[in-house]
């Protein structure tokens, strides 16, 4: 049996607040394979952005121990942590994060700038990855000139550009209309069936009927991990509101 890209043993993060320890996780042992698509849920508080933190190396446990790629990432820190971040994940945010006055090219570009990788090849790559989310044509254009579904494409494009192994989209389609929520779907999806480990945190259910895998978090512990044997298809359903508007 292939052994899975994310492995998590009693994962706890505890915040110091005051005189008070807040449990931000209390113990999440979890599995994620290869190529999974997961919806992780729950109500503010319930620990679902630390975990996806913890799996994005944005911050370390309290305790437990985290796998990536059978690396033991829980026990990294400084340079060694952030190069593994760089090196395996991207990062989708709801409010997409992009420099208002830099154009998509750019944006996209930004990452490998960090990386050191030479100028002629990151213009390559940024071009290469703004054709994968449908946006050749609007390379040069800035942020304010493209619409909110267009904005978080390049923002996908500028995660997609390192060539991670896993997607972390936190709230990916929260400050999006439904359509536009679809058509991001499925490119999340279709990106899926490419092989990108993708894993959305969201508190919309009609965003994790999407997900092949469901996680429901509630005061630091998963509460529920369900498979969902029969995702919607987002693309089915834009082909069809298209031919009920034609």
């Amino acid at each position: 049996m292939t052994d899975p890209l994310i492995r998590t043993r009693d994962l706890v993060k505890v915040y110091r607040v005051g005189d008070n320890d807040i449990h931000a996780l209390a113990g999440v042992s979890v599995d994620i394979a290869r190529g999974e698509s997961l919806a992780v849920m729950g109500p503010s508080g319930s620990g679902k952005s630390t975990f996806m933190n913890l799996l994005g190396c944005l911050d370390r446990p309290s305790s437990g121990e985290y796998l990536l790629g059978g690396q033991r990432v829980s026990e990294l820190a400084g340079d060694a942590l952030a190069a593994t971040r760089n090196r395996n994940i991207g990062f989708v945010f709801q409010n997409f994060n992009l420099l208002a006055r830099t154009s998509a090219l750019e944006n996209v570009e930004l990452p490998l700038v960090y990386a050191g990788v030479a100028a002629q090849d990151r213009r390559a790559r940024a071009l290469e990855m703004l054709a994968r989310v449908g946006l050749a044509a609007r390379a040069g254009h800035l942020p304010q000139q493209l619409s909110g579904g267009q904005q978080q494409r390049v923002a996908i494009a500028r995660a997609l550009v390192t060539r991670p192994v896993m997607l972390l989209a936190d709230e990916p389609t929260g400050a999006l209309d439904s359509r536009t929520s679809l058509e991001i779907m499925a490119l999340f999806q279709e990106l899926n069936r490419q092989g990108i480990t993708l894993l959305v945190v969201t508190h919309e259910a009609d965003v994790a009927r999407f997900a092949r895998r469901v996680l429901r978090f509630l005061d630091g512990k998963v509460i529920a991990d369900q498979a969902n044997a029969a995702p919607a298809d987002a693309q089915r359903l834009l082909e069809i509101e298209a031919a009920a508007a034609a």
